[in-house]
């Protein structure tokens, strides 16, 4: 997994989805007595077509395709295969899904559920730097107190492959930072009995909150909040960038503030921003309905 993150410099969480994808290819190999450095293209295409029968995800099916081709690329490479097998192999096509978001309301309510509290003044700054910010949440989880600059209103966050960028942090989020920072982090930081290092949001013990529990966090006030169970932290992310454009914010600044490598990733976002101008153009023109 560690050449998985050094070659392709990947995220945590991608190398370990490709290391599990490879290692159920890899478990079939075995059972159906296939040598994955004399595989061949008809082989392949049967695994392929066997997740398929058992009715994968389409976007499992091409997560795992495209593990197996960066397998087989670096193999090739390594002179362990004379030929790159994966790579005439066909990509499931994938349904085009706009992203779910929330809607400003819905983000009011969220952040009205959250007590006065040491644990609520901690949500309620976690969720305000996430709407802020349109972080993810390993992002979220990854801050150490030197990476936000309150007086500069500006946070700096590591994204996927440890790539580096300072995002803006409007003035409310900040309010509600400095409260937690000075009514809450102290006391949650005393549980932990020296183990809070320099991590920004801290779980009841006194530590780092990693992702799955800053993740559990924001499910459990949506379920307070009444809101789709559905909604996950990325919505909020969803949220930040469609606010932006439907604000005039140009593609390739949102692009920067998401830290996607690539244009065409930021830019589901125009189909998003242009649906809710379709929705709301037939709400408004008599004869829209």
């Amino acid at each position: 997994m560690s050449q998985l993150r050094e070659l392709r410099n990947l995220s945590p969480q991608t190398a370990r989805g490709y290391a599990s994808d490879l290692g159920s290819f890899a478990s079939w190999c075995r059972r159906e007595g296939v040598d994955p450095l004399r595989v061949t293209h008809r082989e392949l295409r049967s695994y392929m077509a066997e997740l398929a029968q058992a009715r994968y995800a389409g976007r499992t099916v091409a997560r795992r395709l495209s593990a197996i081709r960066g397998l087989y690329r670096w193999l090739l490479r390594e002179g362990e295969v004379e030929q790159d097998v994966a790579a005439a192999l066909a990509s499931p096509r994938l349904a085009r899904t706009l992203p779910k978001t929330m809607s400003d309301e819905e983000v009011s309510r969220l952040l009205d559920v959250c007590e006065d509290d040491e644990l609520g003044m901690r949500d309620r700054a976690f969720l305000e730097l996430l709407y802020a910010t349109g972080a993810r949440i390993s992002e979220v989880s990854a801050l150490d107190l030197g990476d936000v600059d309150l007086g500069q209103g500006q946070a700096r966050l590591f994204g996927k492959g440890s790539k580096e960028r300072i995002v803006p942090v409007h003035r409310l989020a900040v309010s509600r930072l400095e409260e937690y920072l000075e009514r809450s982090r102290p006391l949650l930081a005393a549980r932990g009995r020296g183990a809070a290092g320099k991590a920004l949001f801290l779980s009841t013990r006194g530590r780092r909150m990693s992702a799955d529990a800053l993740r559990t966090t924001f499910e459990r006030r949506v379920a307070q909040a009444g809101l789709d169970a559905g909604l996950t932290p990325h919505a909020m992310r969803h949220s930040f960038a469609t606010e932006l454009l439907n604000g005039g914010a140009d593609l390739r600044s949102v692009q920067e503030l998401l830290g996607h490598s690539s244009l065409s990733t930021t830019q589901i976002y125009t189909h998003l921003s242009a649906q809710r101008l379709k929705d709301a153009a037939r709400q408004a023109h008599p004869r829209g309905e």
